[in-house]
């Protein structure tokens, strides 16, 4: 009786655990995005000359809670860069983030998300530019979320985005997520990007966002945003890529 016991409960215990094995499989995810925004913002600035911007994505996100994926984005302020500094050759025209990290559950109601990106401005040359530095940038990240609230920290391991000596360059984001039911989100958000060592191109940005999901895997925003950020400082081609905005966005999910 006892053997028999023993017996049965080892066969549970082994399709438990297979069944375990096979949900944290089917969790696992792959998704692929697509879209087109009126003007790419970036911590408020206009990374396009507010013109319209192709981006495209793709995200690997595990059931164990780790999670890798890919961004890129089409835009203009590396050759604008060149252009208002009489630099030639000054090349760089798609933004490409690689990124992953882990997230996790610290009490219910409270999980973090912890993780690296990297900033690959695929071919730029802004270091031939006098007073900057080569583009590409990694971070570190952290976020805490409870509720609809979400704070995040930034910090870069390199120079930031071509700033001469910006290494430990910093970044705060507070933002929150209101389900406003008929598939619409509203997204309120400020932050604050302090640059090390230059703190005239250090400002705060804000914004809010509203986004529709459509159904089918495609959805539609539109986002009112705006910077504190000085205008010779990131006015580019006699365009000052800090003022205040409207962005429209429409994007397909799959």
């Amino acid at each position: 009786m006892k053997k028999n016991l023993a017996k049965s409960l080892a066969l549970a215990a082994v399709a438990a655990s297979t069944l375990s094995t096979g949900a944290a499989m089917a969790a696992d995810t792959l998704a692929f995005n697509a879209g087109v925004v009126t003007d790419y913002r970036y911590r408020g600035i206009s990374q396009s000359r507010h013109q319209p911007a192709v981006q495209a994505g793709v995200d690997y996100t595990m059931a164990s809670g780790f999670y890798v994926g890919a961004w890129a984005s089409t835009i203009n302020w590396i050759k604008d860069t060149g252009t208002s500094n009489n630099t030639a050759g000054v090349t760089g025209s798609v933004e490409l983030d690689l990124y992953g990290g882990y997230k996790g559950e610290i009490t219910k109601g409270l999980s973090y998300d912890v993780g690296v990106l990297r900033y690959e401005y695929v071919g730029n040359k802004l270091g031939r530019v006098g007073g900057f530095v080569d583009a590409n940038t990694t971070e570190v990240y952290g976020a805490l979320t409870y509720g609809v609230f979400t704070a995040k920290y930034s910090h870069s391991l390199t120079n930031l985005f071509g700033n001469v000596n910006s290494k430990n360059s910093t970044y705060i984001d507070l933002s929150a997520n209101f389900d406003l039911g008929n598939g619409l989100t509203l997204t309120p958000h400020a932050g604050r990007q302090v640059i090390e060592n230059s703190p005239a191109f250090s400002y705060s940005d804000y914004s809010i966002t509203l986004t529709k999901d459509l159904g089918k895997g495609l959805s539609a925003s539109l986002m009112a945003v705006g910077t504190d950020a000085g205008r010779s400082q990131y006015t580019l081609v006699n365009k000052y890529n800090g003022k205040d905005a409207l962005v429209v966005g429409i994007k397909y999910t799959f």
